[in-house]
């Protein structure tokens, strides 16, 4: 990881408490104990929260759960299957897309949305 990035716990920690939860009030929201949480603040734990808690850690901080999702090394339980559904053309999509600019994809995004309105 470049030097200058943070981690997905740094990140998670400064989330919280710019919320203003302390680590135990968080922790009892999200359903996890103090000590796993601030294991997970501290990137001390082997492998990133579940897909399911990394969504309550989202909801509980009003965050998008893609990205959080995202954020913590996971990918969200619902895209596999849509990757799978179009194994040809899928993958290339993501890989062709790779490099743009955020803007480049939301318009990218928009696009799509177009031709599915279009279809309906």
């Amino acid at each position: 990881m470049p030097p200058n990035r943070k981690t997905f716990g740094q990140i998670l920690r400064e989330k919280r408490v710019a919320k203003g939860y302390s680590l135990r009030k968080f922790a009892e929201l999200v359903g996890v104990s103090p000590t796993y949480q601030s294991q997970v603040e501290q990137d001390k734990v082997e492998s990133a929260p579940t897909v399911e808690r990394l969504t309550r850690m989202a909801d509980v901080l009003g965050e998008d759960r893609d990205q959080f999702i995202s954020l913590a090394g996971r990918v969200a339980e619902d895209l596999p299957p849509i990757i799978q559904s179009r194994p040809d053309e899928l993958p290339k999509l993501l890989r062709t897309t790779k490099g743009l600019a955020p803007e480049q994809l939301r318009q990218l995004i928009e696009q799509a949305e177009k031709m599915k309105e279009k279809e309906k």
